[in-house]
């Protein structure tokens, strides 16, 4: 049985009620999100979580950018509540807002479109589904398929803004065609292994409406038994023994 909260320099994500526990891809694209935006802080005021779970995300998305304001929704009733205690928690509460919502019936006004959307969606697409509901919500595309959370990006984002996803590796050229269609142009991509000797399993992306140059580097998580120089740069400002 996994451990019930993950605690980490500056918060605490407890993930009893949540269908989708903490995982180290998900950490690292929180972390890889967290500082794209620091770097890109002067003109990106608010952001947007869709599915945020447990809230990981959006919390080490506020832990490095103290002047974001952040919009997290959660379709899962359990999982909403148990984030929303977890930001509230934090010492960014006040920064943060979440909603207990299907994203596609979420509406704001048209002069408050986001200019940053980030999202860890559903990851296994027609595979074996688990029989715990919450779970089945968090994992699969049983309630938003990759499609369908395209339009909804389209939708909230203001066409100056940037989107960025974590998907399978595997997902790339289908994702990366709907977006291209949607007319997104890819301006980051991060290949992630877990090793050396592993394949690629995970694509951290970054997309924006202008024709941005376009950059493409990779991550490995762990070199021997150690993690990596690059890993932990990221990563050093969260947890706990870094």
């Amino acid at each position: 049985m996994g451990n019930s909260y993950f605690r980490f320099k500056q918060f605490i994500v407890n993930q009893d009620n949540c269908g989708m526990k903490v995982t180290t891809d998900a950490c690292l694209f929180g972390a890889w999100v967290a500082n794209w935006l620091k770097k890109n802080s002067t003109t990106i005021q608010n952001a947007l979580d869709i599915g945020t779970g447990t809230g990981l995300l959006t919390l080490m998305v506020a832990q490095q950018n103290e002047d974001l304001l952040i919009d997290a929704v959660e379709i899962e009733e359990l999982s909403a509540l148990q984030a929303g205690n977890n930001c509230k928690s934090s010492p960014f509460n006040n920064r943060i807002n979440v909603f207990n919502t299907d994203i596609k019936l979420f509406k704001i006004d048209e002069q408050a479109l986001y200019n940053f959307i980030f999202c860890n969606p559903p990851f296994f697409e027609n595979d074996l589904k688990s029989i715990a509901m919450n779970r089945n919500l968090a994992m699969h595309n049983a309630s938003l398929n990759l499609e369908e959370l395209l339009n909804n990006i389209a939708r909230l984002l203001t066409n100056e803004g940037y989107f960025a996803l974590l998907l399978p590796y595997n997902r790339f050229n289908y994702f990366n065609n709907l977006a291209h269609n949607k007319g997104y142009y890819l301006i980051e991509k991060v290949e992630v292994k877990q090793t050396p000797t592993h394949n690629y399993f995970r694509l951290m992306l970054c997309y924006s409406k202008k024709p941005l140059p376009n950059y493409t580097h990779n991550i490995v998580i762990k070199k021997d038994i150690e993690y990596s120089d690059a890993f932990i740069t990221l990563l050093k400002d969260y947890y706990l023994n870094l």
